[in-house]
């Protein structure tokens, strides 16, 4: 007789195979549920009514599922107007949401990429694979699951395909047809699904303190930007669940650009042992450990100046906001008339209500010609960061020139009263370069209804070798990607910042090591935003809407900031330091 300990096991394990192998073509799903670029989850109901959903299993290492992202960009082009949804889903547990984005991205493939954190689609569906394809019906109904044609194979590749699987279930579908061949085998790479680990035993003193530390406290901590505290076991624990949801859909921290460009220096994000360690601490009761052993909490934000103390305040008259609704873009005029060019090495937005202020964006204008986006100095946004130059460099505000915010406000369910203060602080050294910005933009454009990923380019060509100092992309909520391109004049390209997943609410910049990024005279800097219109999009105001330019959120703005310095200046301007104007040389 077996021991019951083996006939247990092979039970289970029969069990397991069978469970693996018992969705079958002509089952009805239910809804499937999974998370969007945008760290949000989402479900097939999202979609709304559509003839037929085509669910291809990707990644992004499977040489197999990159050769056929062309083929399913035609496919899906080809049936989008006649109902058909297309939907990527990654199932590998290894690729981050940023990844994920990217390879959308890269291969300018335009329906949605979705997200299987738990491998709960592919079970679902039956699927097993990467590149397999599962298609339904209007009533969730499996009616097709296999390969896409059988050009593309581990090893190997035919010239042409010779059976179309995907295209013929597809037309199938839609003439109201049985699918010929309802089933076929994947030559692809096998799907690895989310294995149940022990959790590890750690604790907040040790373990989890020196992680918020490094990523989270920057905002979270009394007086910071963030609205509640990370700072303390009690403040921690009380939003563990909270805390690791945030990690593990990697909602947080926030940034939104691969990995694969730059470097950037201010880059966030938490390490794949970090991760595993938040979530194995809140999913085993949150311990505490040896307070003693936490690190010390940091200093409370108080003083609201990060520039030092500036050296002239301009504040705004205090705006009266209503409790709902949406708010448009108000505009405030700094009374303070620069009569000469003015040098600036710190600049800093605050508010003394931050919880109702989303945004504002800085920028001198004229009489003449009013407020202009494109005379943009720097701005606010919630997680973002104070303009504090390196010794030596300055911004020039024009001589004839005020200072204007745009402000976007929301409501709090209740009315509230706000107010903005702008700090300048003026160089200390003597300057021997200007920080100068080109804006790639495009007011040219008209987004079409329901269009998944409309694209909008703008480009300029350098007068002068440059050192880059950052980027920084402003669009609004159908907003989708971002990509910044170096055409080099020797004919090479240099990918600089790929924002894969654009957050209206996060609008960081990405900063580079100062000096480490240089570009020759006759460089072509090529800025591609992509734009979804459709409603799909959870932020989309009306996805039946041509968008064109404008300065509402329900209109569209294309913004791609490139700041540098002219490599060969030399200044040598010294400064006032009362005034930030160019001292007079003494006379004798």
């Amino acid at each position: 007789m077996r021991p019951l300990f083996a006939l247990v096991l092979a039970f289970l394990s029969h069990s397991a195979v069978r469970a693996a192998d018992e969705v079958q073509v002509g089952d009805r799903v239910g809804k499937l549920k999974f998370t969007d670029i945008r760290s949000l989850p989402r479900t097939t109901d999202d979609f709304g009514a559509k003839k037929t959903f085509v669910f291809v299993f990707t990644n992004t290492s499977c040489p197999v599922s990159q050769r056929y992202l062309p083929t399913l960009n035609s496919l899906e082009k080809e049936y989008r107007d006649k109902g058909v949804q297309f939907v990527a889903v990654n199932a590998a547990e290894e690729d981050t949401l940023i990844e994920m984005a990217t390879q959308s991205v890269k291969y300018d493939t335009e329906f949605p990429f979705v997200k299987d954190f738990d491998g709960s689609v592919a079970r679902a569906l039956g699927a097993k694979r990467t590149p397999e394809v599962v298609v339904l019906d209007a009533d969730k109904m499996i009616r097709y699951r296999g390969r896409i044609d059988d050009q593309y194979l581990l090893r190997g590749q035919r010239e042409k395909p010779t059976t179309n699987e995907l295209k013929d279930a597809i037309d199938a579908i839609l003439a109201g047809k049985k699918v010929a061949t309802a089933e076929t085998e994947v030559s692809g790479c096998p799907i690895t699904f989310p294995k149940a680990t022990k959790a590890k035993e750690v604790n907040f003193a040790e373990h989890v303190a020196p992680i918020l530390k490094k990523h989270c406290w920057e905002c979270h901590r009394a007086g910071g930007s963030a609205p509640f505290a990370l700072t303390t076991y009690t403040q921690a624990s009380g939003r563990a669940a909270a805390i690791a949801e945030v990690i593990k859909d990697q909602r947080m921290p926030p940034w939104f650009a691969t990995h694969d460009y730059g470097p950037f220096v201010n880059r966030r994000g938490l390490s794949d042992e970090e991760r595993t360690t938040v979530t194995d601490w809140a999913r085993t009761d949150a311990a505490s450990g040896d307070l003693t052993k936490a690190p010390p909490m940091p200093i409370a934000v108080k003083e609201k100046w990060l520039i030092e103390k500036p050296d002239l305040v301009l504040e705004s008259s205090a705006f009266e906001l209503p409790a709902k609704g949406d708010i448009p873009y108000k505009y405030a005029i700094l009374l303070h008339n620069f009569t000469e060019d003015t040098w600036v090495s710190g600049v800093q937005i605050t508010s003394d209500n931050p919880q109702v202020l989303h945004h504002a964006n800085l920028a001198f204008g004229s009489i003449a010609n009013g407020f202009k986006e494109e005379n943009f100095i720097t701005g606010y946004v919630p997680g973002g960061e104070v303009v504090n130059l390196e010794r030596g460099v300055a911004f020039r505000i024009p001589k004839g020139s005020f200072l204007a915010l745009q402000i976007h406000f929301v409501s709090t369910g209740k009315e509230e009263k706000c107010k903005l203060s702008v700090g300048l602080r003026y160089p200390r050294d003597a300057v021997q370069q200007q920080l100068r910005n080109i804006q790639l933009t495009n007011s040219k454009f008209a987004i079409t209804p329901g269009a998944p990923a409309h694209k909008v380019t703008s480009s300029r060509v350098l007068d002068t070798d440059v050192i880059g100092v950052g980027l920084f992309s402003h669009m609004h909520l159908r907003g989708k990607d971002m990509t910044f391109t170096a055409h080099l004049p020797d004919g090479k390209r240099d990918t600089l910042l790929v924002i894969a997943n654009y957050n209206f609410a996060w609008q960081v910049p990405y900063r580079w090591e100062p000096g480490q990024k240089t570009l020759p005279k006759g460089t072509r800097l090529e800025c591609v935003a992509r734009y979804d219109n459709s409603a799909f999009n959870p932020y989309n105001p009306n996805p039946l809407a041509t968008v064109r330019n404008g300065p509402q959120t329900h209109n569209e703005m294309m913004f791609g900031f490139f700041f540098y310095t002219n490599a060969n200046e030399k200044l040598n301007l010294r400064i006032d330091p009362k005034t930030g104007t160019e001292a007079k040389a003494e006379k004798r």
